[in-house]
């Protein structure tokens, strides 16, 4: 099988943490680096998060480089109201098994797309900071990637704001510059990742599986849905994975080309993400939008995803 290269950019997090379980489980992928950026906490804890991710999942083989630590002009947030104060309270997990890379994330996604014998995909699952930092120092390394699969945005509202999403609102300037970019965006926004909720009978399904990722997935989704079920959901929204799913399931998804725009300014509206559904400014799609999803082939994928790792995962 011809496995597609991908580089992941996020800020751990639970839902990035699944994301990444998921992705480093799909035969289809190959992780050739990743890079943290500051968001659902500060960078040095998301960072470290990704390499205790990692390290669970027996991928201390991936190298990690840390981000900017602020968004590009915004003030930093954080969500610590969502992921605790390390950014992903719950299970306890082994420490880091690999060194930080000594290069800057703008640097080491350089360099792996100049090394990389094919055009690579860019997974992004926090704000776009760092995307929008390789953009501005390397143009010419856009014609190297292939597309960008994102989870950001929401076209009909918001849940940061009413109007913006948080990893947009953390840094609109930067999606701005990666919307603009010319590279082909697949857009996982609230519109399809309020739809990939995971209940409590599938944690449970998770965590019959027995291994040892598994039991940290289900004890991750049993802390992440604290947060929803206070706010009224049936289940936890698992936004991440769905920028994997994209990937290697899209026959899951169902999606549309839009054009969107982000806005930067506004008192009610920074942050939001604009689809001209109906073509009223004559602008071409710059998006393929994710709209639905297929919930129970979504939670068969993250289960067929945790149980290919064996008894040998580290606790």
């Amino acid at each position: 099988m011809k496995k597609i290269p991908i580089l992941i950019d996020c800020d751990p997090g639970h839902d990035d943490a699944i994301a990444l379980v998921l992705a480093a489980a799909c035969p289809e992928l190959d992780i050739r680096c990743v890079t943290t950026t500051a968001g659902n906490q500060t960078l040095e804890k998301t960072t470290y998060n990704a390499r205790r991710i990692l390290t669970l999942i027996g991928r201390t083989d991936i190298p990690v480089a840390k981000g900017r630590e602020t968004p590009l002009l915004a003030k930093p947030m954080q969500a610590a109201s969502v992921h605790g104060d390390s950014g992903l309270d719950g299970p306890p997990l082994p420490e880091p098994g690999q060194e930080l890379s000594p290069l800057s994330s703008v640097d080491l996604m350089a360099k792996t797309i100049r090394e990389c014998g094919e055009p690579v995909t860019l997974v992004a699952t926090g704000p776009l900071t760092n995307v929008a930092a390789l953009f501005l120092a390397h143009p010419e390394l856009k014609e190297r990637i292939t597309r960008i699969s994102l989870m950001g945005g929401g076209l009909a509202h918001g849940n940061w704001t009413p109007a913006a999403e948080f990893n947009i609102l953390v840094d609109p300037e930067a999606a701005e510059i990666v919307y603009t970019s010319g590279v082909p965006i697949v857009m996982a926004g609230l519109d399809v990742t309020e739809k990939a909720l995971l209940y409590a009978e599938d944690f449970a399904r998770i965590r019959a599986v027995g291994n040892p990722v598994a039991q940290t997935v289900a004890d991750w989704l049993d802390f992440f849905y604290v947060f929803h079920k206070n706010k009224g959901y049936r289940g936890a929204t698992v936004h991440d994975p769905v920028a994997v799913t994209a990937l290697v399931r899209p026959e899951m998804l169902t999606m549309q080309p839009v054009h969107v725009d982000i806005e930067t300014c506004g008192d009610y509206c920074r942050g939001a993400t604009i689809a001209d559904w109906f073509h009223t400014a004559g602008r071409p799609e710059n998006v393929t939008a994710i709209t639905g999803i297929d919930r129970e082939a979504f939670v068969d994928l993250i289960v067929e995803a945790v149980g290919r790792y064996g008894k040998e995962a580290r606790a």
